[in-house]
């Protein structure tokens, strides 16, 4: 595969900005253009200052036609605008970091399909894909902690769930939840058992185990960090803990950002990596899962360079090589 020319809609928030800093260092990627109509002509580093020094790119208010791939960076709803105030050819791949397209009920945007973007349950079908719906932040992390149990048909009971993520999850503008006033030292429960990402958990669950109708009992909270989102997840179940190991390694063998931990986790481990991790425990009937991602990056752009990888035929891995911070 030679170069892929590459057309970014909506660089100007964090998924635009840390897409644009894999992009930038991705050995076979062309960034064309970024689209920002609030931005048009200052340049990237004007908006995302860490990218001073790596790029003379400028934001524009109008696209081109000659790109391979077209990443949508765009809020929630404005996906779907988006392609249809443009015109994008039918042969430029799309990668849709909205939730427009996850959805088998929406999946379809005029003739194009897309395609649910979870790398550890679609491959296949994400390297002959055209348009790709990327997973959300939440739906990833959680999906990753217990897909392996529903492949094998024990998705049998209840699963409780608790979830934290960083502040970069709620995006760039500012709200009262937002800001760092009342951000910083503090904990927040929102959208208890009702959360968005649940539709899109329970659709792949189903695609994996047909007959599962338990409840996840989903507990979202924000943090008061930056990035990163730990679930940690339990429901009952007859696997002994070595079983239970047994299990997620060989699901999940086959995908390189993946790796289970024998020991316990936490977020600086892969904080600025396109990795996921998971430690298992077994606590009487209960398999207690704990599953950590970078919010931006497995859980929004980095997965979405991932797909790209596979829709073009390259490395999983190439551009994603990432060092966390450690400490």
């Amino acid at each position: 595969m030679g170069t892929i020319r590459i057309g970014i809609a909506g660089g100007a928030g964090y998924t635009g900005g840390e897409l644009l800093r894999i992009l930038i260092n991705h050995p076979q990627a062309e960034i064309c253009w970024v689209h920002s109509n609030s931005n048009a002509g200052k340049s990237l580093s004007d908006v995302h200052a860490d990218l001073f020094g790596d790029t003379n790119l400028k934001f524009t208010d109008t696209i081109s036609q000659d790109i391979d791939a077209l990443f949508l960076c765009v809020g929630h709803g404005d996906a779907k605008k988006f392609l249809d105030s443009h015109e994008i050819s039918a042969s430029i791949k799309i990668i849709d970091l909205s939730q427009d397209f996850r959805l088998n009920s929406n999946a379809r945007h005029g003739s194009r399909s897309f395609v649910y973007g979870l790398p550890e349950l679609n491959r296949e079908a994400i390297k002959q894909a055209q348009n790709i719906a990327n997973p959300g932040c939440f739906a990833t992390c959680i999906q990753i902690g217990i897909l392996p149990l529903a492949d094998a048909g024990l998705l049998n009971s209840d699963v409780h769930i608790n979830a934290t993520t960083g502040s970069t999850g709620a995006g760039q503008s500012l709200s009262p939840t937002s800001h760092f006033s009342w951000r910083n030292n503090n904990l927040s429960v929102y959208k208890a058992f009702e959360h968005q990402h649940l539709n899109e958990i329970g659709q792949s669950l189903n695609q994996l185990q047909n007959n599962f109708d338990q409840a996840l009992n989903f507990i979202p909270q924000r943090g008061d960090f930056t990035r990163g989102i730990l679930a940690v997840m339990y429901t009952e179940t007859e696997l002994s803990l070595d079983e239970a190991y047994t299990l997620y390694e060989n699901f999940f063998k086959d995908h390189p950002f993946t790796h289970i931990s024998k020991r316990n986790i936490d977020l600086k481990q892969l904080v600025n990596t396109n990795k996921a991790l998971i430690h298992l425990e077994k606590h009487g009937n209960k398999l207690l899962i704990i599953s950590i991602i970078d919010n931006l990056l497995k859980g929004a752009s980095g997965h979405a360079v991932q797909n790209m990888n596979l829709m073009f035929g390259l490395g999983e891995t190439v551009g994603l090589r990432l060092k966390g911070v450690g400490f």
